[in-house]
């Protein structure tokens, strides 16, 4: 029996999954969930704490959560407003060096951090990076950002802190049915309709040069964070990600679309100009970073935490725009479900 294990962000898209995965793991025995707002999903094994992270009196109340917890897994993050990154900064960057100090205030033996591929500086073309890729992220995107700043904080509190078992998970783009209203509200806007996601309905998918990600089903990642929570070994950093790469080709045949080149810079003009009119919440500046993301190479995780990504990244999206046709959801504040057009 592992104890009590903390989650903060534990409302959104991987903090519902990790609750969930915890809280049925017979090594644990409570899960304590830190939100902002009070979900009415209670999950059996679980309580459940609120605190805003963004504000400095918070602190001290982190601390005494933490305290005679086994493992903090640190999931709490704010992807928007884009248009006010030192909003997002507060929360993101000054909110997760509150957690670290109160990791290691209150004693507790294990910090698991969600870094991301976001924070990976810009890759080769040709191949998948490990874990010893530099993580500089893409300067000009808040996101990619905070990501990376986080990786050099992570750095200091590592030597100031040994004591500390600290493991970053650096996934790809997480999904799953039950996201798919918060993420269409957080990266297309209140009103993107659901139904442009059936297959059939778009003649054609936009082909843009060096777009080429990966994905990983929600549920995935929160295996791997809860090996990582549990076991002793599970130290330094993780790719997580599931194939294959997603590309205008692999999407077209999805969406049984024809994809079609389209020039990056004027797909970014485009972002830019209903970006700056407020009506699409998702940047320029993701966008640019997006582009020049590596493709992640997961042995790591294989062979040190023994996970395997039990979906493939098309079955991923494919429950995910479906989860958007329907408007799908989930019993907590961001992950509301809303059918919209």
């Amino acid at each position: 029996m592992s104890g009590r294990i903390v989650v903060t962000g534990a409302t959104g898209n991987v903090g519902t999954s990790v609750v969930r995965v915890l809280a049925e793991d017979p090594a644990v025995s409570l899960v304590t969930g830190v939100a902002r707002r009070l979900p009415e999903w209670r999950p059996e094994g679980t309580e459940w704490r609120t605190a805003d992270l963004a504000r400095e009196e918070s602190a001290p109340a982190l601390v005494e959560m933490f305290r005679g917890a086994d493992a903090v897994v640190h999931l709490a993050w704010a992807f928007q407003p884009t248009h006010d990154p030192v909003t997002t900064w507060r929360t993101n960057v000054l909110g997760s060096l509150r957690v670290f100090e109160a990791v290691a205030a209150a004693g507790v033996p294990a910090l698991v951090h969600a870094s991301s591929v976001g924070a990976y500086s810009p890759g080769p073309e040709d191949r998948e990076v490990d874990e010893s890729w530099p993580t500089h992220g893409w300067p000009d995107a808040a996101y990619t950002r905070e990501k990376s700043y986080l990786e050099r904080a992570l750095d200091a509190f590592e030597r100031q802190h040994p004591q500390v078992r600290v493991a970053r998970m650096r996934p790809a783009f997480c999904f799953k049915k039950e996201s798919a209203s918060e993420q269409r509200r957080i990266f297309g806007g209140t009103f993107l309709p659901g139904a442009v996601a059936r297959p059939g309905l778009l003649p054609v998918v936009p082909d843009i040069p060096g777009l080429r990600v990966q994905a990983l089903h929600t549920d995935d990642a929160a295996d791997a964070y809860r090996i990582a929570a549990l076991s002793p070994d599970a130290r330094g950093a993780f790719n997580l990600a599931a194939g294959p790469p997603l590309d205008a080709r692999v999407l077209g045949r999805m969406f049984d679309a024809r994809p079609v080149r389209v020039p990056a810079g004027a797909v970014r003009a485009a972002v830019a100009a209903a970006w700056r009119m407020r009506l699409l919440p998702a940047s320029p500046h993701l966008f640019d970073a997006v582009l020049r993301l590596p493709l992640m190479d997961t042995r790591r995780a294989r062979d040190v935490l023994g996970w395997r990504p039990t979906r493939d990244a098309e079955s991923v999206i494919e429950e995910f725009v479906r989860g958007m046709r329907e408007g799908a959801g989930a019993a907590t504040p961001p992950l509301r479900g809303r059918l919209a057009g």
